[in-house]
């Protein structure tokens, strides 16, 4: 915790509001997680390929490994580890070097840290493909050495300069080129010393600089293409050995990237957790040109083009808040995204849109084809400035000619055919065996999260066949994305799975289904997350549970239900299900539109209730302030969104469903040059509740409002208190509005 003290410090001693906003991220928040993978520190520019954080498992730890250079990929390590070392002489080095460490300061564009083993001070800033790392070696005894390791590639050294590769999956090579400020005294490879090159694992290059107090300063460049394009990025980029000059240009770049987005308000922890989770937000995807040119994994070719390629984005969890967050407040870089998906579909020997486009090419992970979501959700909103057609063909291809068979890449086999005759993904009963070759052993058939997320998918295609004029694929899309139906189990108001011949699997407990992730069933949550996953058709859910009482009835015990077992019991079978509340799981994407759903049935007040306790309970100013993997944006995306003061439950529905906010008033930069203003009207963190709403100083009784309403500017203004108004937004024509064919 003394880091998050140190933090909270310097907050502190900025008075009761920071200078800029980002100021007020804490790269901390989150390091230590409630059961999965923590959040991590990254230190980059927005969406920029170079990326490093400490090689560390989590906060708690007391050790760094090494220096990085560039981590490779969301949650990855880093490609190479550098390691400033005192010791007598070359015998006593290793690869890399294990230290001991104090006095850590993370912001996003700067990292410093006192290796105290050795009273070592590292200083470190990023660019985009370039960063400078300073070393200030204090007298100590012997020399000072500088080694640069790789896990699986060569290295050489000549010089003050070293290039190196690590060879990543997929045949893809990251180069590395650097040089350091002053001479050494002496160069070569660890264990031969006379050696100017090496290979292998763990092939590492030392630089000894001599005995005595010595400052030296390491900048480099990485590339995908080679070592003569690494060094000209670094070229390009850092032409200084004056690290506070590049740190000055990313804490710019970096407060004109949060500055889209403008809050204000009493609470300084509020805009602690608004701009770090908006700061998560800009990590990925990473544009990977150098150039003009970039190395693609999808094809293994590198390409000259002038349009920048971005990659490294789980589109599972990024289509539901992330994606839209983009097509608000950066729709440049948004566009240049879905060109690249595009492209990404060109260049894979099936021309299947992507699902988790990964610098080493896609690796089709997790359930459905939900970057249909992101092309139906720009199309709506306006942003159209790509080939539509392309994009439309390559997402129908992914959903018809590939398998639905969760993480695989196969062609479509047995079971997509029965999926389009039938309408769902069969389920296997209890203990039978198997019998489809590409289902994942571990990952299994998931029927009931496949057939609800492609009805989903499948309204996508719908929404963008009507769009192009093609009405006959929008009527058969638009029939499809009604298939929820066919698993909805009447007499017990859940998706439940059916087998082969059509009958529910039967005993059957919706908490605890279907072995470790429940993925025999569902996938990472049980049934009664998914009994919420038709985001398209709410009104429909409405109408399947017996209107709106019952649907508010089963909104309710969702949030109350017990787990049924110990904790030490359902996360064993749960582990992503965590961030409960009753069997509402704030941990994980499936959930996130789940709390306002209360809105469609005339209970917004609910809702506001609901995201004030959630966001206070799970996201918080503290190392464990986020409840689950955060997937770089996924969920910090909800956070964003609902601090605002609204959400995108639906995307590809160009609307927006009124949360509670969370901030005075608030306020975005537009790229047409307009801004839109949520203004709360006697807010506290007492008055959560809107009494009365006006959108461009007329009354407003609806409790959503449109993306066409946002883009053209304006002022949705909130009048609070600290009680609800139950008549505010509650009548049917005032709800958020559902799906309709095409």
């Amino acid at each position: 915790m003394g880091k998050i003290l140190y933090f909270l410090l310097v907050l502190s001693g900025m008075g009761v509001y920071a200078q800029s906003p980002v100021d007020y991220v804490n790269p901390y928040m989150g390091n230590i997680s409630h059961l999965l993978v923590p959040t991590f520190p990254t230190v980059h520019l927005p969406n920029s390929l170079l990326r490093v954080y400490p090689e560390r498992g989590d906060l708690t730890g007391d050790e760094l490994r090494g220096l990085p250079l560039m981590i490779t990929s969301h949650r990855g390590s880093s490609a190479f580890l550098i390691s400033p070392v005192q010791a007598e002489n070359a015998g006593q080095l290793a690869p890399v070097t294990r230290f001991t460490y104090d006095h850590e300061v993370i912001k996003p564009y700067y990292y410093e840290v006192v290796l105290d083993s050795q009273l070592t001070r590292v200083r470190f800033a990023p660019s985009h493909q370039s960063a400078i790392y300073e070393l200030d070696f204090k007298e100590g005894k012997g020399s000072n050495f500088l080694t640069l390791s790789t896990g699986n590639g060569k290295v050489s050294v000549e010089g003050n300069t070293i290039s190196a590769t690590q060879l990543l999956r997929n045949k893809t090579v990251v180069y590395i080129y650097g040089e350091t400020d002053v001479p050494p005294v002496k160069a070569g490879i660890l264990g031969a010393d006379a050696a100017k090159q090496a290979e292998g694992k763990n092939a590492t290059a030392v630089l000894d600089f001599g005995k005595g107090k010595k400052k030296v300063r390491f900048r480099y460049g990485i590339s995908f293409i080679d070592a003569e394009q690494a060094r000209a990025n670094l070229k390009r980029e850092i032409i200084t050995y004056d690290l506070d000059q590049v740190a000055e240009k990313g804490k710019a770049l970096w407060n004109e990237t949060l500055g889209r987005v403008k809050v204000s308000g009493k609470e300084a922890d509020n805009k602690v957790v608004f701009y770090t989770s908006l700061y998560r937000c800009f990590e990925r995807p990473v544009n990977i040109s150098e150039g003009n040119r970039y190395f693609s994994a999808f094809d293994g070719k590198v390409h000259t083009d002038s349009e920048p390629f971005y990659t490294d984005d789980w589109i599972w969890d990024s289509y539901r808040a992330a994606h839209p967050l983009r097509v608000l407040i950066d729709p440049r870089v948004q566009k240049h995204i879905i060109r690249s998906f595009i492209r990404m579909s060109d260049q894979m020997e099936n021309p299947w849109f992507p699902t988790f486009p990964e610098v080493t090419g896609d690796s089709r992970r997790m359930n459905s084809n939900h970057g249909v979501a992101v092309l139906a959700d720009a199309v709506a909103k306006g942003l159209t400035d790509f080939d539509i057609e392309k994009g439309y063909q390559s997402a129908k291809s992914a959903i018809r000619e590939k398998t639905l068979i969760p993480w695989s890449g196969a062609p479509a086999g047995w079971l997509d055919d029965f999926y389009k005759k039938n309408g769902y993904i069969p389920a296997l009963a209890e203990g039978e065996a198997e019998t489809v070759p590409d289902v994942n052993g571990f990952e299994k058939r998931q029927p009931i999260a496949v057939t609800l997320g492609t009805a989903y998918d499948e309204w996508c295609l719908a929404r963008l066949a009507a769009y192009l004029g093609k009405e006959e694929e929008a009527a058969l899309f638009g029939k499809n994305a009604l298939n929820y139906r066919n698993v909805y189990n009447p007499k017990t108001g859940f998706f439940h799975p059916k087998d082969k011949e059509g009958r529910f699997i039967e005993p059957f407990d919706y908490r605890w289904p279907g072995g470790p992730g429940a993925r025999e069933y569902y996938g990472e949550n049980n049934g009664w997350v998914y009994r919420w996953d038709v985001p398209h058709n709410v009104a429909d859910l409405i109408g399947l549970m017996g209107g709106r009482q019952a649907f508010i009835r089963n909104l309710d015990q969702t949030f109350r239900e017990p787990l049924g077992k110990p904790k030490y019991h359902f996360y064993y079978q749960m582990p992503d299900h965590t961030g409960n509340v009753g069997q509402f799981s704030m941990a994980n994407e499936p959930s996130l539109h789940i709390p306002y759903l209360y809105n469609y049935a005339g209970q917004p007040w609910m809702t506001q209730k609901r995201i004030h306790s959630l966001l206070g309970q799970w996201f918080r100013n503290d190392a464990m302030g986020v409840p689950g993997d955060e997937d770089g944006g996924g969920m910090s995306s909800f956070v964003v969104f609902s601090m605002l003061g609204f959400y995108p439950a639906t995307p590809g529905m160009p609307v927006y469903v009124i949360g509670s906010p969370f901030f005075e008033e608030s306020e975005i930069q537009l790229e047409n040059g307009k801004r839109f203003k949520v203004k709360a009207e006697n807010y506290s963190e007492r008055n959560k509740y809107i009494q009365r709403a006006l959108l461009d100083g007329k009354p407003w009784d609806k409790s959503w409002f449109s993306h066409s309403d946002l883009v053209k500017g304006g002022t949705l203004t909130l009048i609070m208190g600290d009680t609800p108004n139950k008549s505010w937004a509650a009548g049917e024509e005032a709800a958020p509005p559902s799906f309709r064919m095409p």
